[in-house]
């Protein structure tokens, strides 16, 4: 752990110190704790546990939270438990005794890709801002944890607060609820933390947060078809999954494995969004197929799933994600907000609001 304040690594010694485990030993001796990190005020650690220890460790992960949370200096604390090793098979099943956390959403939307580099943090937040366009009360959780861009896109600052039941309030920006490991942490903060611990924070990022009632809560999933996203898949109630894609082939052989992936967990397809469909050079207006064209929605219909949409490359979507000024917030009514909330009508269309709770009250 980097050492830029002693007094706080022997404040945060002490608390691990006062944490008694259920063998007689504290918590700083045990060599449970790992990737424990702190900077500018920000701490951020594991404890190591077995999947059967998880229901004794959770009142002491909240202990350590607590103590550390109220350390002099310290601004958040994020503590997670991960556990190295599946749990055994249970011929019967529990019974849940936990409430919901997410039991105020109607729909919970995975918008993923098979690979990075996409655009696909950019497309989540512009169409939160259509589907906010339309009246409906939006969140957007960044569960990419290596890479959190959510902060950037949405020009968020400083950190959340903590509401009831130490539970954090997501920030807002333009009339969205957001939350992002990238508010947790400093901004150049390496999270070098294993596949269960990434599994673990995304976990408690859905249930430790003040949602509130929401419409829709859009999960910008990291890339790829690894740990992360099962966790995400399996442990939440996703209404379904909207894949983005470029058009070469190199991107379409990713999409595929995401397809299969949610498929595989029965979780629905509400479509594929084609991004950079064509680059709009700035100088003459002219289109220019960088990556080809019409392949996402080629391969849409190969696969049988529905096709929501292109969106085309331009400087101003650039220039607008850079300046954390959305190209829907900065300009609804231009081509590429029509754009956006065309997607938005047509994803939505695929879900069954008038069951799963309130129309959506259009403006």
């Amino acid at each position: 752990m980097p050492v830029s304040n002693r007094n706080l690594d022997d404040d945060i010694s002490g608390v691990l110190a006062a944490v008694a485990l259920p063998d007689g030993r504290t918590l700083g001796s045990s060599g449970r704790v790992a990737g424990l990190t702190q900077s500018g005020g920000k701490i951020s650690l594991s404890i190591q546990i077995s999947p059967e220890e998880a229901a004794a460790f959770a009142p002491l992960r909240e202990k350590v939270a607590t103590g550390l949370s109220a350390l002099d200096g310290v601004t958040s604390a994020v503590v997670v438990l991960t556990a190295e090793r599946p749990a055994p098979p249970k011929l019967v099943a529990d019974k849940p005794t936990k409430t919901d956390p997410l039991a105020g959403i109607h729909h919970v939307i995975a918008v993923a890709s098979g690979k990075g580099g996409v655009g696909k943090s950019t497309t989540t937040v512009n169409l939160a801002l259509a589907l906010v366009s339309l009246g409906l009360r939006v969140g957007i959780l960044d569960a990419d944890v290596y890479g959190p861009s959510l902060p950037t896109l949405l020009g968020l600052h400083g950190k959340p607060a903590m509401g009831e039941g130490r539970k954090l309030r997501p920030m807002q920006a333009y009339g969205l609820k957001a939350m992002s490991m990238g508010l947790l942490v400093e901004p150049e903060t390496a999270m070098v933390w294993r596949g269960p611990m990434v599994m673990s924070a995304i976990t408690q990022l859905m249930a430790d947060v003040e949602w509130g009632a929401l419409d829709v809560l859009l999960v910008d999933m990291p890339p790829g078809t690894g740990d992360a996203q099962l966790a995400l898949a399996q442990g939440t109630r996703l209404a379904g999954a909207v894949i983005v894609s470029t058009p070469q082939d190199l991107s379409l052989i990713d999409v595929r494995r995401g397809i299969a992936m949610f498929r595989k967990v029965d979780v629905p397809i509400l479509g594929v969004i084609e991004n950079m469909s064509q680059f709009i050079c700035p100088d003459c207006g002219s289109s220019h197929a960088i990556f080809g064209d019409g392949g996402a929605k080629a391969e849409a219909a190969r696969i049988g799933v529905p096709y929501l949409g292109a969106v085309p490359l331009t400087m101003a979507l650039r220039a607008a994600s850079d300046a954390g000024q959305p190209i829907v917030a900065r300009d609804p009514d231009g081509p590429l907000g029509r754009i956006y909330t065309d997607i938005a009508r047509a994803m939505l269309g695929g879900l069954d609001l008038q069951k799963a709770g309130p129309s959506p009250r259009m403006i």
